[in-house]
């Protein structure tokens, strides 16, 4: 996202284009060595993310200020307002601007490093993966912005980057991988239209400024994922033949596999934009649910969606290069249609599900505004949720996630160890259910509440009358109807006393959208 015009909660896009272990809180010396993930058990790992949107990228006049564009100071119970609601993943935009002092140095403000290290903390102390970039330096429409691809003197830009990068790098140098580094955020030469050169070719040779720099200052830095964009993180102007060449990793750290990858891709994505970002009410609806042709887009559908996935799975995790979609999203039009946030939710959840199909993990863009046009999923001033269908959404297509490493190649197969008898009343379930039309999604938690672990489990439940599950994730589901047993997947089957797992399902309904009943885990009911 791009400038103060999110403030109201515009995207910086045009309408009809593409868009496309273990300790925390390190300050030591010494390096936080943990186990490196692939990339399949990184994007697992990192389950369903969400975007601090609008704060520490904000600026006045070219500063960067938290608080600039409307939104309160960050606080620690923010954060873990964000936990408890399922994100595994918190991206955290950041301008630098007139905190970055002059050359050759371009020392960065001591107590403006010190402030993006304490909003990190907040996540990264919670267990949580951490996504800090660097965001406003490279808007035209940005006072102070300097990161500019077709800027004359691409000498002094490309020495002021390295610079900077160099000292936040060196500011996280001992954090463990669930720290991951951008190199920009939304970078082209604010023309929408095919990508120029040799503008591409700057954007390129930033990239691998970012990543021999980040590499160079050691500790976990030389093995961390790093995360780079192409042309205005559009999929179409990455994945095509425009211009967009991979960094070498040349600086990285021996101890990588030479057949594993440690580059990250990042891809926005806010198609169809009459739906997403335009500030009308003349599209309020999306997808297969849509019941009014003249409330919905004319492209941009479901299949459209999937269609730039694959490219992405095509042309990067198939070699080995997951992606990040590190923005999507859209604003709230239910001042024009009062139905219109069951198709936010819908959209969503369709976005976080062919990611997690192709590979990819996600970021929900929030900017901190609730109301009309506003992209909040949370009221930031009292850490409280605003948008319960859509978080459901996202995190019951994102499996519920899982703050442990799963297999590269998850089995739906239940492990072969035959399941623990769990005493009765060792087990708790909560259902949450989103419904619309005829349609509905239901995101079941399941805790282990007993005092040994849980190897290999069950949980029947009854379904309403005129209910039938069309889809599940993070267990198989049988029968589709009536008494229903779902059974863990692979990566899920062992519970430990107190551990919690998240699974779901979307199902349709003839009326009756109640949540199930009787649960029953391996025969013990649930409370």
């Amino acid at each position: 996202m791009s400038s103060m015009a999110r403030r109201a909660g515009l995207a910086c896009a045009a309408a009809g284009l593409a868009l496309a272990g273990a300790v925390y809180g390190v300050t030591s010396a010494s390096a936080d060595v943990t186990a490196q993930l692939t990339a399949p058990q990184l994007v697992a790992d990192m389950g369903a993310g969400w975007n601090l949107g609008n704060q520490l990228e904000a600026s006045n006049n070219g500063i960067p200020s938290e608080t600039a564009w409307g939104n309160p100071v960050i606080t620690q119970t923010l954060i873990n307002r964000v936990k408890a609601a399922g994100f595994k993943t918190i991206r955290i935009p950041v301008s630098y601007l007139g905190k970055i002092g002059a050359g050759p140095d371009y020392t960065v403000d001591a107590a403006w490093l010190t402030r993006i290290q304490e909003v990190v903390n907040y996540a990264y102390n919670q267990g949580l993966y951490v996504v800090v970039n660097m965001h406003g330096d490279g808007y035209k429409s940005v006072a102070g912005s300097w990161l500019i691809c077709d800027a004359a003197d691409q000498t002094t830009v490309k020495a002021k980057y390295q610079k900077v990068w160099q000292q936040v790098a060196t500011k996280f140098a001992n954090y463990n991988d669930h720290l991951i580094l951008e190199s920009m955020n939304e970078e082209f030469d604010g023309q929408y239209g095919n990508p120029t050169q040799p503008c591409y070719s700057n954007i390129n040779a930033y990239n691998q400024i970012f990543v021999d720099t980040v590499r160079k200052t050691g500790g976990t830095n030389a093995s961390r994922w790093l995360l780079v964009p192409g042309w205005n993180t559009n999929i179409d102007y990455t994945v095509g033949n425009y211009g967009f060449t991979l960094p070498t990793d040349q600086y990285r750290s021996a101890s990588v596999p030479s057949a594993e990858q440690r580059l990250m891709i990042s891809v926005h994505y806010y198609d169809p934009w009459d739906f997403t970002g335009q500030e009308d009410g003349n599209v309020t609806q999306w997808g297969p649910n849509a019941t009014n042709p003249a409330k919905t887009s004319t492209w941009g559908q479901a299949d459209y969606l999937d269609g730039q996935l694959k490219k992405v799975h095509d042309t990067f995790v198939a070699r080995g290069y997951p992606v990040l979609v590190g923005e999507y999203g859209s604003i709230d039009k239910t001042a024009a249609d009062p139905a219109n946030n069951r198709y936010r939710a819908d959209y969503a959840r369709t976005l976080v599900a062919a990611a997690k199909k192709y590979g990819a993990a996600t970021a929900y863009w929030d900017n901190g505004y609730n109301g009309a046009y506003g992209f909040g999923l949370f009221n930031r001033s009292s850490a409280t949720v605003t948008q319960q269908g859509i978080i459901d959404a996202i995190i019951g297509a994102a499996g519920g996630g899982t703050t442990s490493p799963q297999p590269s190649s998850p089995s739906a197969t239940p492990p072969s160890t035959p399941p623990s008898s769990s005493p009765a009343g060792a087990c708790r379930v909560t259902s949450a259910v989103n419904a619309w039309n005829n349609g509905l999604t239901n995101s079941i938690t399941i805790t282990n509440t007993g005092t040994t672990a849980v190897n290999g489990w069950k949980l029947a439940f009854t379904l309403a009358g005129g209910q039938t599950i069309t889809a599940g994730w993070s267990a198989t589901y049988s029968p589709s109807t009536g008494t229903v047993t779902a059974t863990n997947a692979g990566y899920n089957g062992t519970l430990a006393a107190g551990a919690s797992t998240t699974i779901g399902y979307q199902a349709t309904h003839t009326g009756n959208a109640a949540a199930p009943t009787g649960f029953r885990l391996n025969g013990a009911t649930c409370n």
